[in-house]
């Protein structure tokens, strides 16, 4: 049988299992042999990650042709646009690429409340202001959601991870650097 890891990354951590000289890495809190990634998470990024010893799994879950949705909340600077937010929906050109159409909804404060403080805290400017975006992907390019995010005109103060197909980071209580066996719903 397939082991499935469910991992609540912290930021400052590279998905890698191999020693880095700069960050912690995966295997610095997760012990268990011949498991892989399935897709990634930049070093700035937080939240869940899901690990394999299944190739055909690791496929399932990280290949966009099989369209496993990828929820993400970013903190942005500046203020609610519907012009730009429709940017992000209809898919954004980065250059190599154009993405794939979005899901893109603007998140009340409360929503994030019991989202975890990240260390370190990000920067604050007083004079910008910022607010929480949800997004959801079926695609995950290198650093995809920051760079939608900064073609639209808002800078990512922070990303996080909150669910891959079915499972949630938040049904599954996972703190910041805890893991723990799983299986897809």
């Amino acid at each position: 049988m397939s082991k499935l890891i469910l991992f609540n990354k912290p930021y400052g951590v590279i998905c890698q299992f191999s020693p880095h000289e700069k960050y912690a890495t995966l295997k610095d809190y997760i012990g268990v042999p011949g498991v892989y990634p399935a897709g990634r998470l930049d070093t700035d990024s937080e939240g869940l990650l899901l690990l394999t010893d299944d190739g055909r799994l690791q496929a399932k879950i990280a290949d966009p042709k099989f369209k496993s949705e990828k929820t993400y909340w970013a903190q942005v600077e500046g203020v609610p646009d519907e012009g730009r937010l429709d940017c992000l929906r209809r898919g954004v050109d980065l250059g190599g690429f154009v993405t794939r159409p979005a899901k893109v909804s603007v998140m009340a404060a409360a929503e994030t409340a019991h989202l975890w403080p990240r260390v370190p805290p990000i920067r604050v400017r007083k004079s910008v202001p910022d607010f929480w975006l949800e997004i959801r992907i079926c695609e995950g390019k290198n650093r995809q959601v920051r760079r939608m995010t900064a073609k639209a005109g808002y800078p990512c103060l922070r990303l996080v991870r909150v669910a891959v197909g079915g499972i949630s980071l938040f049904d599954e209580q996972l703190e910041p650097g805890s893991w723990r066996y799983g299986r897809l719903p």
